[in-house]
């Protein structure tokens, strides 16, 4: 459809920003549902963040996503950081509010959870211990996200044992770091495995992991979408396990993004799976 003067605007801001896939997303839904809006790519520096997104209000833009690597310096810039950012440690969606000000919150526990109950939705967080692969950015909103879902247990595997502890402690709770070369063991009695690390990403190593001792009841999710299978998910299939991949939460933690600066919470569904996995094509 056409786009007016009056037109809704929001976008992406990152450096680089040209491999994110969100403008595929919410032009997808604008389209779908004829709402006069734009949602554009914003190339931005790390030295010119506060400018940019000050400068939104004047623009007449109604928010903006974050992705690498503005997420954690935005917590120091918005006017108002929510639960889900603080929980999260990084903010991925500014809404500007009443008199310009901007609120910052992270829809990524959302959009891991959202996907995981639409990938596996006889998955249930208390059936037994969660194995989280990594322990960045990503990890810390997974584990969080299965914390205040109420996950029985949570073993945080990362190559450098002191980040894995030190979000261990950060998050408190029912999460403990475990030692690389003890990445095949916890996953004894687990109900599930996360992968998010870039480990299996086009370009990357596979991660090696055998899965040998995880039960074959539990869920296998990669965070990873490019390649959507990979070789972590094939494995896992191969052998029975239910295999949750990466798209999903991309899909679904860019709805209330959308919510908040179109007026409605769009639906992930499989024309939008396959408009956005048309962008992936080599």
């Amino acid at each position: 459809m056409n786009i007016t003067g009056a037109a809704k605007l929001a976008g992406v801001m990152g450096w680089p920003v040209e491999h994110s896939r969100s403008p595929a997303v919410h032009q997808f839904w604008l389209a779908e549902h004829q709402i006069d809006g734009a949602y554009v790519p914003l190339p931005v520096e790390p030295k010119n963040l506060r400018q940019a997104l000050e400068a939104m209000p004047a623009l007449g833009f109604r928010g903006c996503n974050l992705t690498i690597p503005h997420k954690e310096a935005a917590l120091e810039i918005v006017d108002e950081v929510d639960a889900t950012a603080r929980r999260a440690g990084a903010v991925n969606t500014i809404v500007v509010g009443s008199g310009g000000r901007l609120g910052g919150s992270n829809s990524d526990m959302f959009g891991f959870l959202e996907a995981l109950r639409e990938g596996a939705p006889k998955w249930r967080p208390d059936e037994g211990p969660a194995v989280v692969i990594g322990a960045g950015g990503s990890a810390r909103a997974v584990a969080a996200a299965l914390l205040d879902e109420g996950a029985a247990e949570i073993r945080l595997v990362n190559r450098t044992p002191a980040r894995a502890a030190e979000l261990a402690q950060a998050l408190g709770g029912k999460v403990r770091a475990v030692a690389w070369v003890e990445r095949a063991r916890a996953l004894r009695d687990a109900s599930l495995l996360v992968n998010t690390t870039s480990l299996g990403l086009e370009g990357q190593p596979p991660l090696d992991l055998a899965l040998d001792d995880l039960p074959r009841a539990a869920v296998v999710n990669d965070i990873v979408y490019v390649p959507l299978e990979t070789p972590l998910l094939a494995a896992a299939r191969a052998r029975g396990n239910t295999a949750v991949d990466g798209l999903g939460m991309l899909l679904h933690q860019a709805r209330p993004g959308f919510a908040a600066w179109f007026g409605m919470m769009p639906a992930v569904t499989p024309a939008l799976r396959r408009a956005v996995l048309a962008t992936l094509a080599p």
